[in-house]
């Protein structure tokens, strides 16, 4: 028996037990005749003590030898410690060492393994079974274990099925690039690892399971940032003979069992907003309404001056931050260098000071007066005291500039508070997107999304116009999941892929699989699918989803710890039939 209890276990009811403990020496003290080390596993820490008077010569010897990471078995006596340790759950005892058994050595660490650590994430992810060491992330995999059980049971309550489906899958056209995987058996012809399992819960709705989920790796060969890895983890869920209010419900019930059982919030309402109106308040799909800073459009008051900028722009827009009247010129212009950085892109910005007496002072005095710049405070809910920001370009560009300057704005005012939580549906987004390079239009959830009821008539004569039944819930600017009633009509299926470009043929090598299976009595259906990474990260009071992957990919899509992607010999290359011609 390597431990009768674990390092976290132990308190004053154990005084004079006899107890075996194993784990990692955290650090020792020496200080000659006597010797205290502290032991770790996963569950806490234990503090040891060695001493002249009561431990063999031969046992102080080889605790003088023990170095930071020893694994090593110890035997010994509870007994009270002297000076006690409020902060730990042990901190009222220590074991009188009898017996040492050293497991295992350990190098030097090449960081030390504490909360706060001197090691760069670099350094860190290289050697990420050390990292998992230190309690900050071995706490947030802990909790993302904790999230992924309450989902399991909250789904599994309430009649959801657990279905695993294949990882080796035919690529499609759909989506984000696929991962290719090459077949030994099948020469010059390839699976796709799965961007997320929709064609296989769908086809378990047309077998009658009638509830799925599935916490599910896919996979996406894209660009990277703090919140994607090409790997990801999905909470999958579909349901059938299910309308979307159906499906809203089921999920805000699971989302409040979460916040209440994870993080003891009790949230009583989940609004929801229509996609056009997220976009023309907060310039994006998934906002952040913990706090206001909504924007106000100024076309009609700003438009009919002399001011070129605006008069030439196709939309003027501002939003009012909160006391930001004090700021400096020179606090100002950092704003406005902010925005013109190339990851915001604006040309420039005009401001307005909304001065405690009532009285403005703008950027742009030369062409506006007073009752102009009270219009202005008026459409954008500027009290006194606060600053106006105002932006202008076209449409699309100008509002996600704004966006990015609303969220900075408010994380530099402390707005974005990682222990309030504010659910959000976004619903009644567009069907389709136009690709402004090609000028074809593309799914903006999947090919498998249904059109609002009635709509489908649009498809011809405004395409652009067209509804999807589909949803996001978004939580403190951060989409969580995302769904969509789906289209469980052959017909409807073969008019869809073909406004998005499919010829039959193509439509038929690519999903005849399930145009077939919609001819044997598909039941209406529709689902949801959460990012678990970045649900457990949020619930966390983060929001950079590796702090929460027990073995992560860098920025590049590396595993550094174990240097993948890699070469591939010869010889397994041969096997596949694959030749490589890599330009140097």
């Amino acid at each position: 028996m390597y431990r009768t209890h674990s390092c976290g276990a132990l308190n004053a009811s154990d005084i004079n037990k006899e107890v075996t403990l194993s784990g990692w020496v955290q650090k020792s003290r020496d200080k000659g005749f006597m010797i205290w080390i502290d032991l770790r596993d996963r569950y806490g820490l234990t503090q040891l003590i060695f001493d002249e008077e009561r431990s063999a010569a031969d046992l102080m010897e080889r605790a003088k030898k023990l170095g930071r990471e020893f694994v090593i078995q110890i035997t010994g006596t509870v007994i009270e410690r002297q000076s006690k340790n409020p902060n730990m759950k042990t901190g009222e005892i220590e074991v009188l060492v009898s017996k040492l058994t050293l497991l295992n050595e350990s190098k030097t660490p090449p960081f030390t393994i504490e909360d706060t650590t001197d090691g760069g994430e670099d350094l860190r992810m290289k050697y990420r079974y050390l990292d998992i060491r230190r309690n900050p992330v071995k706490e947030n995999l802990l909790f993302r274990h904790k999230v992924s059980m309450e989902v399991r049971k909250y789904l599994s309550d309430d009649g959801f099925v657990d279905v695993e489906t294949p990882y080796l899958i035919k690529s499609t056209p759909e989506g984000a690039r696929d991962f290719l995987v090459p077949s030994r058996m099948n020469q010059g012809q390839f699976y796709a690892l799965p961007q997320s399992p929709q064609t296989f819960k769908q086809l378990l709705m047309i077998g009658g399971l009638d509830k799925y989920f599935q916490i599910v790796k896919c996979f996406r060969d894209e660009d990277l940032r703090a919140d994607r890895q090409p790997e990801f983890t999905q909470i999958d869920c579909e349901m059938a003979f299910v309308e979307q209010e159906d499906i809203l419900n089921t999920f805000e019930g699971l989302t409040r069992h979460l916040l209440k059982e994870i993080k003891g919030v009790d949230v009583a309402e989940f609004p929801r907003m229509q996609y056009d109106d997220a976009m023309k308040l907060y310039g994006n799909d998934k906002p952040d309404i913990r706090f206001g800073m909504q924007f106000g459009e100024l076309n009609s008051v700003a438009q009919h001056k002399e001011f070129g900028v605006f008069n030439t722009a196709e939309l003027v827009v501002g939003i009012a931050i909160p006391g930001g009247a004090s700021y400096t010129r020179k606090e100002i212009d950092k704003l406005v260098d902010w925005v013109r950085r190339p990851q915001v892109g604006a040309l420039g910005m005009v401001y307005v000071k909304c001065n405690e007496d009532g009285s403005y002072k703008s950027s742009v005095d030369k062409f506006y007066d007073q009752n102009d710049l009270e219009k202005w405070a008026e459409v954008t809910g500027a009290k006194p005291g606060d600053l106006i920001c105002v932006l202008s370009g076209d449409i699309n560009k100008v509002r996600a500039q704004l966006s990015a300057l609303r969220m900075e704005m408010a994380e530099r005012l402390g707005l974005r508070n990682p222990d309030e939580f504010a659910p959000l549906w976004v619903v009644d987004f567009p069907l389709l997107e136009l690709d402004e390079e090609t000028g074809h239009y593309h799914a903006m959830h999947h090919p498998f999304t249904s059109p609002k009821p009635g709509q489908l008539a649009l498809l011809d004569s405004k395409p652009g116009e067209v509804k999807a039944n589909a949803y996001d819930l978004v939580l403190n600017g951060n989409e969580i999941g995302g769904g969509s009633i789906r289209i469980h009509d052959k017909e409807i299926q073969a008019i869809m892929l073909k406004k998005l470009g499919f010829s039959d043929e193509e439509a038929k090598a690519q999903f005849g699989f399930l145009m077939d299976a919609f001819e044997y009595g598909a039941p209406p259906h529709g689902g949801i699918a959460f990012g678990l990474d970045r649900l457990v990260s949020i619930l966390g009071g983060q929001e950079t989803i590796r702090d929460f992957i027990a073995f992560p990919k860098n920025n590049s899509g590396r595993d550094v710890m174990i240097d993948s992607p890699a070469t591939i010999d010869d010889e397994q290359l041969k096997e596949l039939n694959i030749k490589l011609d890599i330009q140097e």
